[in-house]
């Protein structure tokens, strides 16, 4: 029965599915590879629609909608016992034609058929094997499925197989004189005529077809001979294993040879001199055509400064090149994003109502209505219609967005937030990667304060690249792994500053307000950080273990820019510092908070006579080593 008879659908390809088993199935996405970097998820567009690279099932099944082609049912193996009964009910499809059948519906047992153990329901069916078809019969056109599911090294019996075959022989010796006229004698081996084929003696030679002036051209040029006179018979190689022969050579020739203007003309006509008798060993001084090249042509200059590439397995030149220091690699260039501003608040300015006329209340009076409701509400508000639904996008109603101690942040949330433009965002102990961060940071540009408290700083780095010039306030308290390398990376400018710019702005240098609780600093951080943030009025460096006397000195130095603008300073936990640091505050004239508590090696005392002095004014302790004064 033949496949053309089975119906329209014979031997169509089925899409496999996950199993949902194995262990590429049940991880989760690297967010590295180029597919999840296309996800809307990372960040990406979405065009590709693919699964992560470390996500492709080793071992896919065939889908749910998947029937016998003979029977049309579905696969029953769950309803019998016994491991002839499940596999006579058991979907199998073939690796060569496609077909999927119940191996019972075919009448054939187990053993002639050649089942995959390596994929599920796969194997080659026993109509194939006793045709002895293989993989290469039925064609490798882009329509082909590969059963191995794109795996490097994965031994499948539809994958591609290189037979073993004997070695060729090696090829007789050239022939140096020239060659004699006339007929050739009668003793020499040759191709088998037409006639004897016909005869049945040899069968027909496989050969190419050649299209339009090339087979002309081919046909003009005199076949060479086989072998001498003398030599014997040498058997001529399988198509197969001249394939194999011309791919491994292609491959090497492709790992040698640079992608040059003149590589490819030399080894055209290379191509083009393979039919001729002679070579250009025989006759170096003259071209394929019968004419002497030209005198200092390039390809005689070639020659002289370079070295000539020659063909594996044969001894006539391919071409040649000048040999050169390769090009230095191409740096990495950072990834670009197109900032557009946000859209302004959508028209129109009354509200209609269902009997065709306007609400009395304009656009602005139901916006101030709405600034008195929360979050919450406004969603609410938002369902009602679709007016107010674009009404309540007003950046005004959402100076503040919490998405604080949420596992992970899906593109919806993030367009969300894009579309409100707050000018406070809180993203503390979130799973935000360095990409979702990034897109946020680049579209909103009026942003002024951000909190990233206890993210990572494989996530926190993205402030490196991304310009926040409304920045007032940031939180960095409790990263991990965050130590001077890393502070120096977000303090310094950038290196890609404008021409002709004169002066080098950090990115921090109009932060008013600065958190870095619980990070591992020291003296040298704190340099930079009064070099690079000048402008800081609030500073929170509690928990820091390597804050002591000398760091307090390096704040209330007189070179210091912020002994004269600190108004609040936190170093509770700070077990390095000693009642010696506490006259240094009294620097400081416009300080209204110190708190140092949890200060082992600070005496109630020594706070208590630092309250009584002060700088100019006594403070106030509602708290021990607690120190306020009221502005």
């Amino acid at each position: 029965m033949s496949s053309s008879s089975r119906g329209p659908g014979a031997g169509a390809r089925r899409r496999r599915t996950r199993c949902r088993r194995c262990r590429a199935c049940v991880r989760t996405e690297c967010g590295d590879c180029h597919f999840c970097r296309d996800m809307k998820k990372f960040g990406g567009p979405g065009r590709m629609k693919q699964s992560c690279l470390l996500r492709q099932c080793t071992a896919p099944v065939l889908p749910h909608t998947a029937v016998c082609l003979l029977c049309g049912e579905a696969g029953k193996e769950d309803t019998v016992e016994g491991e002839e009964e499940k596999f006579g009910w058991s979907l199998m499809e073939c690796t060569i034609c496609n077909e999927i059948v119940h191996p019972g519906c075919l009448k054939m047992g187990k053993a002639e058929g050649v089942i995959n153990a390596e994929i599920p329901n796969c194997w080659e069916c026993p109509r194939c094997t006793q045709e002895g078809r293989t993989s290469k019969d039925s064609g490798e056109g882009p329509g082909r499925r590969r059963a191995d599911n794109g795996e490097e090294g994965a031994s499948l019996g539809s994958g591609w197989k290189l037979t073993e075959e004997p070695p060729l022989p090696p090829p007789p010796p050239r022939r140096k004189g020239p060659l004699p006229a006339g007929p050739p004698p009668e003793d020499v081996p040759g191709p088998p005529k037409r006639k004897e084929r016909e005869a049945g003696n040899e069968p027909p030679t496989p050969r190419k077809k050649v299209k339009g002036g090339r087979e002309r051209h081919l046909k003009k040029k005199p076949k060479p001979a086989l072998a001498s006179a003398e030599g014997p018979a040498v058997p001529s190689p399988s198509p197969q294993r001249e394939k194999l022969e011309r791919f491994k050579r292609m491959c090497q020739l492709l790992e040698r040879v640079p992608d040059t203007s003149s590589s490819s003309s030399d080894s055209d006509s290379d191509s083009d001199s393979s039919g001729t008798s002679l070579s250009e060993e025989e006759a170096p001084g003259e071209a394929r055509n019968g004419r002497r090249p030209a005198r200092g042509s390039s390809g005689e200059k070639e020659n002289r400064g370079g070295r000539r590439a020659v063909r594996p397995g044969t001894g006539g030149p391919l071409l040649s090149w000048p040999l050169g220091p390769a090009p230095p690699p191409r740096p990495p260039q950072l990834e670009r994003h197109v900032v557009r501003p946000p859209p302004r608040s959508p028209e129109p300015d009354t509200l209609p109502l269902a009997a065709g006329s306007d609400h009395p209340l304009p656009r602005a009076a139901w916006l101030r209505v709405f600034q008195h409701l929360g979050p919450r509400e406004l969603c609410i508000c938002m369902r009602v219609c679709r007016t107010w639904s674009r009404w309540c996008y007003d950046k005004r109603l959402w100076p503040r967005m919490d998405l604080s101690r949420r596992k992970s942040l899906t593109p919806p949330m993030l367009s969300g937030v894009v579309r409100r433009q707050p000018r406070a965002l809180d993203l503390s102990w979130t799973g935000v990667s360095k990409k979702q961060l990034m897109w946020l940071l680049n579209r909103l540009q009026g942003l002024q304060e951000l909190v990233l408290s206890g993210c990572s700083w494989l996530s926190v780095s993205a402030l490196g690249s991304a310009p926040l010039p409304a920045l007032r306030l940031l939180d960095l308290r409790w990263i991990e792994d965050v130590k001077d390398s890393q502070l120096r990376e977000l303090l310094l400018p950038p290196p890609d500053t404008k021409p002709g710019q004169t002066e080098s702005r950090g990115r921090l240098q109009g932060v008013a307000e600065l958190r870095l609780a619980g990070l591992e600093l020291t003296d040298a951080s704190l340099r930079l950080l009064l070099r690079h943030a000048p402008q800081l009025s609030a500073l929170d460096l509690s928990h820091c273990a390597h804050v002591g006397d000398p760091s307090v000195h390096l704040l209330t130095a007189p070179t210091s820019p912020l002994r004269e603008t600190l108004v609040h300073l936190n170093l509770a936990g700070c077990h390095r510092l000693t009642d010696h640091c506490l006259p240094l505050f009294r620097r400081c004239p416009r300080l209204r908070r110190l708190d140092l508590r949890s200060c082992r090696q600070l005496s109630p005392e020594a706070c208590a006579r630092l309250a009584a002095a002060g700088p100019p004014g006594p403070f106030r302790c509602p708290e021990e080593k607690l120190l306020l004064k009221d502005s």
